[in-house]
């Protein structure tokens, strides 16, 4: 199930981050870096069942470790603390919804013609970033 994820994506495209991240409630100045910079996400899996997700740059590292279908707290790369999940869906995407402080955003992650596209959205707002597979 998760298989068509594992590897490592660098970024292609983004529409939209800034205002996404401004929706979320990341500061401007966290904004401006998260939006100057174009890091790799690594996926991975183990045999254990855990999911490894690698994403950041030098400055800012960020990994998570999680089971599709379990919820656990996580702080996030901006430093809200929130409850997460991760789940697949019929059709094979990868739906991530963090909950924090009576908000929630969902990140719905697909494979698209060998391409990670990832939908972000809070509210009203939606941010579209694709990934090439290195």
């Amino acid at each position: 199930m998760i298989d068509p994820f594992v590897g490592t994506w660098s970024l292609d495209t983004s529409e939209n981050f800034d205002e996404y991240l401004k929706e979320v409630g990341v500061n401007a100045l966290k904004r401006g870096v998260a939006t100057a910079s174009s890091p790799d996400v690594v996926i991975s899996k183990a045999d254990d069942g855990f999911i490894s997700m690698k994403a950041g740059n030098i400055m800012t590292p960020h990994k998570i470790k999680f089971k599709l279908n379990e919820e656990f707290d996580e702080t996030t790369i901006d430093g809200r603390k929130a409850r997460v999940s991760y789940c697949i869906i019929n059709n094979g995407k990868l739906v991530q919804k963090q909950s924090w402080d009576g908000k929630t955003t969902t990140l719905v992650r697909e494979i698209k013609e060998g391409k990670l596209r990832v939908e972000c959205t809070m509210g009203d707002v939606t941010s579209v970033r694709v990934y090439k597979k290195k």
